[in-house]
């Protein structure tokens, strides 16, 4: 591995990098052994103080979207977090960074809490775990994600499988739905510009299949999953995606949106989301 002021880049001893910056955990890229590119970086994101990357795996922490009284997804992708560790071991690499309260997050979210990002890469699996523990002596509780933007050539031939019998949130239309078919064809007319929460995902694996391509998508810990893509129109709206940028990513993301976790004082949590290229 190594780390340059405000990024990281891990490589296993087979070839496989993963590359995160101290700004936000962000997780920027993923290139499997012997494969390409697996996640989309927006060309158009700023990499400024303050503001979020587009792209990559973004943390969303304590809040999931607008979703509640703090800034859109939090202020977890935001801050600078520190390097709590970077190890490469026998068939992988491993970083841990962390994120604890200050006087920037207590101003908007009055909890004391500990945040551990720990981004794993071997082979063509793809590990990453965020743990948080209540450090303060009253409860807290929180939604979140781990926003990832997967790469994808052409979004037509695209789909998601293994949501059939779910009940999810259409934030387009804002209605709820249930998932009839286990086959989410993600660029089939009438479901571009698709933002889908589904409950009760837990530990049921994804298949995301694109042509020969499959990347399985499982998590631990994480009771929902959000399918997400802007669509033509939302895109063009967004400064910091070009305007075909929609064409190019699917985000598949595990999350815990409809039961917000609730730690008491001194207890934890943690969430896993694993990708694997087939």
């Amino acid at each position: 591995m190594t780390a340059t002021n405000d990024a990281l880049r891990l490589t296993a001893p087979d070839g496989a990098t993963a590359t995160l910056s101290l700004h936000g955990a962000h997780l920027l890229s993923w290139t499997p052994a012997g494969a390409p590119e697996q996640l989309y970086l927006s060309p158009r994101s700023e990499f400024a103080p303050g503001q979020a990357i587009r792209g990559g795996v973004p943390v969303c922490f304590p809040q999931f979207s607008g979703r509640g009284p703090l800034p859109k997804h939090g202020f977890a992708r935001t801050q600078p977090w520190e390097l709590v560790s970077q190890e490469q071991g026998r068939d992988d690499a491993l970083a841990v960074l962390r994120l604890r309260d200050g006087d920037a997050t207590r101003a908007i979210w009055p909890h004391a809490f500990e945040l551990e990002l720990s981004v794993r890469v071997g082979g063509r699996t793809l590990d990453i775990e965020l743990a948080c523990e209540n450090t303060g002596d009253t409860p807290l509780q929180f939604t979140t994600a781990l926003h990832t933007y997967l790469r994808v050539a052409d979004l037509d031939a695209v789909s998601v499988e293994g949501l059939a019998g779910l009940r999810y949130f259409d934030q387009v239309k804002q209605a709820e739905a249930l998932q009839r078919m286990d086959l989410l064809l993600t660029g089939e007319k009438g479901v571009l510009d698709l933002d889908r929460i589904y409950f009760g995902v837990k530990e049921r694996p994804l298949l995301v299949t694109e042509d020969r391509r499959q990347v399985v998508v499982r998590q631990q810990g994480f009771e929902d999953a959000v399918v997400w893509n802007p669509g033509p129109e939302r895109c063009a709206g967004l400064a910091d995606m070009p305007p075909e940028g929609w064409s190019e990513m699917l985000c598949v993301e595990a999350a815990c949106i409809g039961r917000p976790v609730e730690l008491q004082a001194g207890e934890s949590w943690v969430g896993r989301q694993s990708l694997q290229l087939a």
